[in-house]
């Protein structure tokens, strides 16, 4: 009896005994290379060259050659995101940033580090009302090739839905909510509770927030090794507005837009608008992926009347009732 040897493509198998998902890498390279040249052939892109290796071995149950090939094309996708990702822009602090350099240090105050923004702590105990918000930022370390950015300590802090910022505005100057300090894990990844700030006269919504190289450097503004804002998507802010307590918001963002605004307006805050998902009844999710670069220089932080975060130095932002929020004592 003679014996034939399966094939594929005119190829024998390499393993007679195995089906085709099972041939091994080799067999599988040698497939795909060949499809390759197909596809060159014909005038296609590697787009479509990319589609047949997909099917290159494809089983409900993958051969460990199979595990291979997606442990690498997983690999090459993470490295590719890696060198897509850009450094985020430097911004100013603006001035009512709580670190010490324009007035009030809240970094200085034990509790600072803390994720649940929404009440004062230490001596204050005020309470932000608003739709809830949990902010997620994950800081990469572009000096190292974009791998996560453990160890950093990020201060994060925004207005309340009234438009006023604690420490800084009237009403709320013995307040220190909706600051606070988280420091990023083995995955650079920090998370914040809060709520979805105001839109004031002059600025797009924004949060902001600044990279110190860890727990220890927060204390010294000047080692900040980012300071930026993040910008909330319009979507967010239309459907939260017109919840109770947002009112003044309405008419100010139809005032605004990404490209006019003074600080998102070079790019439309291409590299700091948020991600977002979630609803007002069951609250936001809203996530940036950062990137931190330590071999450049920063060139943002705190510039005392600056008005990239409002518009004077250690004044109320305006657009709202004179006097600022009320805040219940005690919430």
């Amino acid at each position: 009896m003679i014996s034939r040897t399966p094939t594929y493509q005119g190829r024998p198998y390499d393993r007679p005994d195995e089906e085709l998902v099972d041939q091994g890498l080799p067999f599988d390279v040698t497939t795909l290379l060949n499809r390759r040249q197909v596809f060159r052939a014909l005038g296609l892109g590697a787009g479509v060259a990319g589609l047949a290796a997909c099917g290159v071995g494809a089983s409900s149950s993958p051969s460990p050659s199979a595990s291979s090939s997606s442990a690498a094309s997983s690999s090459a996708s993470t490295g590719s995101a890696a060198d897509a990702l850009t450094e985020i822009p430097d911004e100013t602090a603006g001035p009512y940033p709580g670190d010490g350099s324009n007035g009030p240090d809240v970094l200085e105050q034990s509790g600072i580090v803390r994720s649940d923004l929404r009440s004062s702590f230490g001596s204050a105990s005020g309470t932000a009302e608003g739709v809830p918000m949990t902010l997620t930022l994950a800081i990469r370390d572009l000096a190292q090739g974009g791998v996560p950015f453990a160890g950093v300590a990020v201060y994060v802090w925004h207005c309340t839905r009234e438009g006023g910022y604690s420490l800084y505005s009237d009403g709320v100057t013995e307040e220190n909510f909706l600051r606070g300090v988280q420091v990023a894990g083995e995955d650079g990844t920090v998370s914040f509770t809060s709520i979805v700030p105001a839109c004031y006269s002059g600025r797009w919504p924004h949060v902001h927030f600044e990279v110190y190289p860890d727990q220890a450097s927060i204390t010294d503004s000047t080692k900040a090794i980012a300071t930026s804002q993040v910008a909330l998507p319009k979507d967010l802010c239309d459907a939260v507005y017109a919840t109770e307590g947002y009112s003044a918001s309405v008419a100010n963002l139809a005032r605004v837009s990404l490209a006019d605004d003074n600080v998102f307006g070079d790019d439309s805050g291409a590299h700091q608008l948020a991600t977002v998902s979630g609803s007002v009844a069951k609250g936001y999710a809203v996530s940036l992926t950062v990137g931190v670069d330590t071999t450049t220089t920063p060139s943002g932080g705190s510039g005392g009347g600056s008005t990239g975060g409002g518009p004077g130095n250690g004044k109320p932002p305006s657009g709202f009732p004179t006097g600022g929020p009320s805040i219940p004592p005690g919430r």
